[in-house]
């Protein structure tokens, strides 16, 4: 059995209702599309039971009335998982992930300035990747946004 079928078979035992959710579709990755309210508890068991130890970057994606937001996580072995959630674009909270991975501030703060996201646990700081000046509630990843609007 590979690497991907033991942690997928290890994360359905201990999350019964991730049973036919992980996709698998190329050796060393694993896919998962899960709602936010089990996001956290697998997560946290991503990272400290199953060893994915390293945040490899935060996407964010702008869909017809949800926006979503795929962690990437890698393990020393090279195995790739990848965590997507999805929140109501009218309503964009997520938590942080900084607790686990301090570095992920960067990335959170490009989803509060390029989505719009409200990033529960995230310290107060300056902007990124947008200048200070840039008008509030300007999104420019979104698909709604229109420059100068």
């Amino acid at each position: 059995m590979s690497l991907e079928e033991d942690i997928k078979r290890e994360l359905v035992g201990r999350f019964g209702y991730l049973e036919n959710r992980i996709n698998t579709p190329r050796p060393r990755r694993l896919f998962l599309d899960i709602d936010q309210v089990h996001f956290e508890e697998v997560f946290d068991y991503a990272v400290k039971g199953l060893k994915f130890s390293h945040l490899i970057s935060i996407t964010g994606l702008d869909e017809p009335a949800r926006l979503s937001f795929i962690y990437h996580l890698a393990q020393d072995t090279g195995v790739v998982f990848n965590i997507r959630t999805s929140v109501d674009k009218n309503n964009p909270v997520i938590n942080t992930v900084t607790g686990h991975f301090p570095g992920a501030e960067i990335y959170e703060l490009e989803l509060v300035d390029l989505f719009g996201a409200k990033v529960e646990g995230l310290e107060p700081g300056n902007r990124y990747p947008l200048s200070d000046d840039w008008p509030k509630d300007q999104f420019p990843l979104r698909k709604d946004w229109k420059p100068g609007g």
